[in-house]
C-alpha cells in the first residue's frame, strides 16, 4: 500500500529524515513510533503530500506522491493531532463541506455522510454546532472527515488524546473495525494503545528507523530468547526436569513460589521456537497440572525505551 525508497528531509543543514527505506502491506495497522524531533510528523507530511521529500520517492497504492499528488490525496484519510475542524458549523454541515473539497460526487456524499456518522456514532450530533460538543465528540467528527471519500489509508496522528478512558476504548475498537477496509498508520505516544491495536511498529530515531517489526518478535530479540513464566503443580524437582528436557529449551529458573504446593519457574527457550505446547505436555507426562502460563515479553515502553536512548541497533 506504501512504499518508501530512500526518503531524506533536509531543513538547511539539519536533516529531519534520513533515506528512509520501509513499507506497509494493504490491510496493515501499523504503529509508527518515536520520541519527540525524531521526523514521525514529517515523514506522515510527505506521504498526505504535505511537504515534498528533498530526496526519495514514495508511492500510496502504486502512485508516486510527487508526480501526482492530487490523486494519492484521494486515496488517504488524514487526523492530525489538532482535527482540522470549523468550530461555527454543524456537524453535518462540515462534513459537508470537506466531501465538496474532497470532490466526493453529491450523488455518493448523502449516503457516505450516513454511512460515516453511523460508524463513528455522531448521528445524533449531526445538527448541533461543533464548538459545543465535548471533546470526544469532537474527535470523532475528526475521524469521521478522515473517512469522507472512503480512503483506501488512513494515517492517524494521536487520535485518542484527551479522550477519557471510555472514549479511548470505543475509538479503539472502532480503529480496529476499520481495518476491514482501510489501511492504517497509527501515530501515538500512549504505547499500551499501540501494542492493544497494532500488528507491527514501525520505531524512527533522530530520522533513521532503528526498528520494524512485532513487538513480541522485538522483544524476542533484544532478551535474546524467548522467555515463559510457568506455574505448576508439583515438586521442584519433577517440574523443573520435565521442562529441562524440552528441545530448544536453554534455562529453567526456579522462582520464589506463590501457592502453595506449586513451583514458579522461567523458561528461557531459543528465539525462533514456540514451546508452549511442548511445556504443556511434558508437564502432563510429568503429572505436574499447569496454573500458570505466561509469555514474559519486554513491554513495548521497554522496547521503545531500549531503541530510542542508546545508539544499539535492532538488524532490520
Amino acid at each position: 500500500m506504501i512504499r518508501a525508497e530512500g526518503l531524506t528531509k533536509r531543513y538547511g543543514r539539519h536533516v529531519a529524515i534520513d533515506h528512509l527505506d520501509f513499507s506497509i502491506d494493504k490491510g496493515e495497522i501499523l504503529g509508527f513510533l518515536g520520541p519527540n524531533g525524531a521526523g514521525k510528523t514529517t515523514t506522515m507530511n510527505i506521504i498526505t503530500g504535505y511537504l515534498s521529500a528533498s530526496e526519495g520517492r514514495i508511492t500510496v497504492d502504486g502512485i508516486d506522491v510527487l508526480e501526482q499528488p492530487e490523486e494519492v490525496k484521494r486515496h488517504i484519510g488524514y487526523l492530525p493531532e489538532q482535527p482540522p475542524l470549523y468550530v461555527d458549523m454543524t456537524v453535518s454541515e462540515y462534513l459537508s463541506f470537506v466531501g465538496q473539497i474532497k470532490k466526493v460526487p453529491k450523488g455518493q456524499m448523502k449516503l457516505d455522510m450516513e454511512k460515516i456518522m453511523d460508524l463513528v456514532k455522531i448521528h445524533d450530533v449531526q445538527k448541533r454546532l461543533i464548538k459545543n460538543l465535548s471533546k470526544g465528540y469532537k474527535q470523532r467528527v475528526g475521524l469521521a472527515q478522515a473517512l469522507i471519500g472512503n480512503p483506501r489509508l488512513l494515517i492517524l496522528d494521536e487520535p485518542t488524546v484527551g479522550l477519557d478512558p471510555k472514549q479511548i476504548i470505543e475509538i479503539r475498537n472502532l480503529i480496529k473495525e476499520l481495518r476491514q477496509d482501510h489501511t492504517i498508520v497509527l501515530s501515538s505516544h500512549i504505547l499500551p494503545e499501540v501494542s492493544a491495536v497494532c500488528e507491527r511498529v514501525l520505531i524512527i530515531s533522530k530520522g533513521a528507523i532503528v526498528a520494524t517489526d512485532t513487538p513480541e518478535n522485538l522483544s524476542r530479540r533484544l532478551v535474546g530468547s524467548n522467555r515463559l513464566a510457568v506455574r505448576a503443580r508439583g515438586s521442584e524437582s519433577a517440574v523443573t526436569k520435565a521442562l529441562s528436557g524440552i528441545k530448544g529449551v536453554k534455562n529453567v529458573t526456579v522462582q520464589s513460589p506463590a501457592e502453595e504446593g506449586a513451583c514458579d519457574v522461567l523458561v528461557e527457550a531459543d528465539t525462533d521456537r514456540d514451546i508452549r505446547e511442548d511445556v504443556f505436555s511434558s508437564l502432563v507426562t510429568a503429572s505436574a497440572p499447569i496454573l500458570l502460563m505466561r509469555p514474559m515479553d519486554l513491554s513495548l515502553e521497554d522496547i521503545f525505551l531500549h531503541l530510542t536512548t542508546s545508539e544499539q541497533e535492532v538488524d532490520q
